[in-house]
């Protein structure tokens, strides 16, 4: 009798699993996976544009004159950015999702701002310590632009699983929800990342002794 039991319980959880399987069980588990690892590509790629700014700030402070509010936007909108929590399980909260979101925008409009008014110091942009915070923060933009545009991807791949069929029963059954994603107003600006080049300054050319009006 026991023996009859154990076969019947086997043969239940094999048919259990391949049901599981065929409903895309599989499916939510290797997406759930890749979303993870995208996201933490995400977070990781921020961080280093948040790890490179106070040593923009600092290069920034040495130019005499330079506007200390657009200076002290970037330093609080960065504070703002980095004081949230950006755990794994915030890509399963859309409120949370959003408010990172909006951080991270209002850093990158604050040191969009500051870059722009940095073309107005001449000095400043001839300073070698500017010029490659610029070369490091243009590669950090786009390294920014390709984490999204994957962590994108995986989130779409994975919110059509849990809203087709049969694979939607199976998020009904276990509460598989469909992840918050990256809204843009523009969806070519996901691949155009932000522009933080700075041309050598230019200088008026001086007219020569023979010109004439």
């Amino acid at each position: 009798m026991t023996s009859v039991f154990h076969r019947w319980s086997a043969l239940l959880l094999m048919a259990a699993t391949l049901g599981l399987s065929g409903c895309g069980y599989n499916q939510f588990q290797s997406g759930n996976e890749q979303v993870k690892a995208s996201w933490s590509e995400v977070l990781s790629q921020y961080q280093r544009r948040a790890d490179l700014i106070p040593n923009l700030v600092n290069v920034v402070k040495g130019q005499a004159n330079f506007e200390q509010s657009t200076l002290q936007a970037v330093v609080a909108a960065r504070a703002k950015a980095t004081s949230i929590q950006a755990s794994p399980e915030l890509v399963n909260d859309p409120q949370a999702f959003q408010k990172f979101q909006q951080a991270q925008k209002e850093l990158s409009g604050s040191l969009s701002r500051l870059l722009v008014v940095a073309e107005n110091y001449p000095t400043l942009l001839a300073n070698q310590g500017f010029i490659e915070l610029q070369a490091q923060l243009e590669g950090t933009e786009n390294r920014i632009a390709v984490a999204r545009n994957r962590y994108i991807k995986s989130v779409q791949d994975y919110n059509v699983t849990v809203h087709s069929f049969p694979s939607n029963l199976t998020a009904w059954a276990l509460g598989y929800k469909e992840k918050p994603n990256f809204s843009v107003e523009n969806e070519q600006a996901i691949a155009k990342p932000p522009s933080v080049h700075f041309g050598p300054a230019t200088t008026p050319k001086a007219p020569n002794a023979g010109d004439s009006k």
